[in-house]
């Protein structure tokens, strides 16, 4: 039964090569142009789909895309828990920003995020928080901010995210947004 399946195949092959090689040459010329641009478009499809994967089990690609960086933000704000990428983000500023330009911006920083009566403490609402070490280091600083100021609490926000957050995200509506949009 299998040798009969393999001839008739062998068959196929041979009068459809048959076929090919009676067409004119300028036919077997697109053909081979047609070959190497399907191959192509393959291998690039291919490739998106390997960013793809990794967009959904990188919080730091999501987090650089515009697009991405949106569906999360929607993620949290429908769970309440939108103030740990808030605060990840104006870090991130911060980190960014020219030094003549950090001073105010930790001190808003501070006044938003991390003061104890601040309107969105990080985990205020959840139980995330700074811990007492980072939050002291932090308060010890704000006079005189310098670029790396607030790594150590940007890291562990970002930890948090990645642990906690993200992982919901993935299982998520939103997740299907961000996918669309990489």
């Amino acid at each position: 039964m299998e040798q009969n399946k393999y001839n008739g195949f062998l068959k196929l092959h041979i009068s459809m090569c048959k076929g090919i090689s009676s067409l004119p040459s300028s036919c077997l010329e697109k053909a081979k142009e047609m070959r190497v641009m399907l191959s192509h478009l393959a291998e690039t499809h291919h490739k998106h789909k390997v960013l793809d994967g990794k967009a959904l089990q990188d919080l730091e690609t999501l987090l650089n895309n515009k697009s991405g960086l949106q569906a999360f933000r929607g993620f949290l704000l429908s769970e309440f828990s939108e103030e740990n990428l808030e605060f990840w983000l104006a870090c991130e500023d911060y980190r960014l920003s020219p030094s003549n330009l950090q001073k105010t911006k930790s001190s808003s920083i501070y006044d938003q995020f991390i003061n104890p009566d601040a309107p969105q403490e990080v985990g205020g609402e959840e139980n995330v928080n700074l811990d007492a070490e980072t939050r002291e280091a932090l308060l010890s600083v704000t006079d005189s901010p310098c670029a790396d100021t607030f790594n150590k609490a940007q890291q562990r926000i970002y930890n948090l995210m990645a642990k906690d957050s993200f992982p919901r995200f993935l299982r998520s509506p939103y997740c299907m947004e961000a996918i669309k949009a990489f």
